[in-house]
């Protein structure tokens, strides 16, 4: 990495914050960070579409992240996207513009991903970590809950209420009265309820809030005399008091009351009051760590090849009762035609490796969906992938395992909506070849099968002698040239006398 730098971009639904770490022994130290009030969730309207205004907000806070950037190699770079972008249904059109602004890629991660990763964040700063600690991330469209110990989450989860949403619905222009500071807390208080019993359950030694609302409260609480060391009980009844007296917004007057956070003020007390009362706290303390911390720490794990997604493939193999012995079989043998046609692939830099290290986890899970039913079990093993929580995987991640899984066997029209110029294509041929060789389950080695390619066409050249001993591959290799038909591609079984022609 780029004079050990990292960097993690935190697309939220009220700011985005780039941040900059230094690498000191696999510890992270803050070196510069930037944040930009963009209130996209301010700009999704009731239908779930994202509005021009914020679009452009959005995209030259991206331009300016892309300066500061400018000289880190794209691996010491993740950018991550959270609850507006999850929901927006013009998100996709609208990611093609904000990663050419940003200049890398941006992942839109699921509500628990989310949470997982602001809860290595929060743990990476906590004077005890050892503690057992309920988080709490309010956010700008949603609030993450988390209950952890050491670095190791218990239970994750994300509900879809935040400061910006809920300040937008229950206290338009500002306005502060009794009733709809009354309907704000019912409403988060009713989101609450649907896992505060669990939570309970599992229990939890210390309270600990995070990110930019929870900051507000604590700062203006003990700025004011309000409470003491954190948010409590009695410092929020008090600030309660305060708010409703005002009447507005534009007549409240308080110390540490940034101009930023004004506007979503509200949305986030009332979240915060309905936590105290759902969970029955009198005290909460405020961790400085948060979801970009928490994207350095696990890009920092990537790094030094501890990559999380390595760890969640392993545990899919073992929830879902997947036969590990083939799935190696079908892994080895998937790659070995991805690195003979993709030689690049060996540089752990290059995007061929990544497209490599995604056709390994596909082959490694393509059977999942024999837990559900051997019938159609491609399309149930696409559909676990596609919608289970997947520690580490963003949804794009996600999304593309799904494709190449659903595509390993049967009709390739199921994916014919993909791109011509995708990798994808050759990642499905890998895997197609890799699972029709290893049918018999007799546990052969990588086949003498080379897998060429000519402009989106492929061929594959395979030893006579090989496929004359194996009638039921070679019947299986001439009925796959129909199925790349149908999809206006070729692929052309060659056999040659002898050793297999280099490409």
């Amino acid at each position: 990495m780029t004079q050990e730098l990292i960097a993690a971009i935190d697309l939220g639904s009220n700011s985005f914050r780039l941040q900059v770490g230094r690498i000191v022994n696999d510890q992270i130290y803050p070196l510069d960070g930037i944040k930009e009030a963009v209130r996209l969730a301010a700009g999704l309207s009731p239908d779930k579409f994202l509005d021009a205004a914020a679009q452009q907000r959005a995209l030259t806070a991206l331009m300016r992240f892309n300066e500061r950037l400018r000289g880190f190699s794209p691996e010491s770079v993740r950018a991550v996207a959270t609850n507006t972008l999850r929901v927006a249904k013009n998100a996709p059109k609208f990611l093609v513009q904000a990663e050419a602004a940003l200049g890398v890629p941006i992942e839109v991660i699921a509500g628990r991903e989310e949470a997982r990763l602001i809860y290595v964040g929060v743990a990476h700063t906590l004077p005890d970590p050892h503690l057992q600690q309920l988080v709490v991330d309010i956010g700008g469209g949603s609030t993450e809950f988390i209950i952890g110990r050491s670095f190791e989450p218990i239970v994750l989860e994300s509900l879809y209420m935040g400061c910006v949403s809920y300040s937008l619905q229950y206290f338009p222009n500002g306005r502060i009265d009794k009733r709809s500071m009354k309907e704000a807390e019912m409403a988060a208080s009713r989101e609450i309820q649907a896992i505060s019993h669990a939570y309970r359950e599992v229990g939890w030694e210390v309270a600990v809030g995070s990110s930019g609302s929870a900051k507000a409260l604590v700062e203006i609480l003990e700025q004011n005399g309000l409470a003491e060391q954190g948010i409590t009980r009695g410092g929020l009844e008090r600030l309660r008091t305060i708010l409703l007296r005002a009447g507005s917004l534009d007549r409240v007057s308080l110390a540490g009351l940034r101009g930023d956070r004004l506007p979503v003020l509200l949305g986030g007390f009332a979240i915060m009051s309905a936590v105290f009362d759902e969970f029955g706290l009198e005290r909460m303390v405020f961790s400085e760590g948060a979801l970009r911390l928490g994207v350095l720490y696990d890009l920092l794990g990537r790094y030094h090849h501890h990559d999380l997604r390595d760890a969640t493939v392993s545990a899919f193999v073992v929830r879902y009762g997947a036969d590990r012995r083939h799935a190696v079989k079908v892994a080895d043998t998937a790659a070995h035609l991805f690195t003979s046609l993709v030689p690049e692939s060996a540089n752990e830099e290059s995007v061929a490796y990544q497209d490599l290290r995604f056709l390994r986890w596909a082959a490694t899970l393509h059977e999942i969906g024999i837990s559900v039913a051997h019938s159609s079990y491609h399309k149930h093993s696409a559909y676990i992938l596609a919608n289970a929580d997947m520690p580490g995987f963003s949804r794009m991640d996600q999304g593309r395992l799904a494709r190449v899984v659903l595509a390993h066997r049967g009709k390739l029209e199921r994916v014919s909506a993909l791109d011509p110029e995708s990798a994808d294509w050759l990642l499905i041929a890998c895997l197609r070849l890799a699972v029709i060789v290893h049918r018999a389950r007799d546990g052969r080695g990588i086949p003498p099968l080379q897998l060429l390619r000519d402009g989106r066409n492929f061929i594959v050249a395979a030893q006579d002698s090989w496929l004359r001993q194996l009638p039921l591959t070679a019947a299986a290799l001439e009925e796959e040239q129909r199925h790349w038909h149908s999809v206006g591609r070729s692929l052309v079984l060659r056999s040659e006398p002898g050793r297999i022609l280099v490409a």
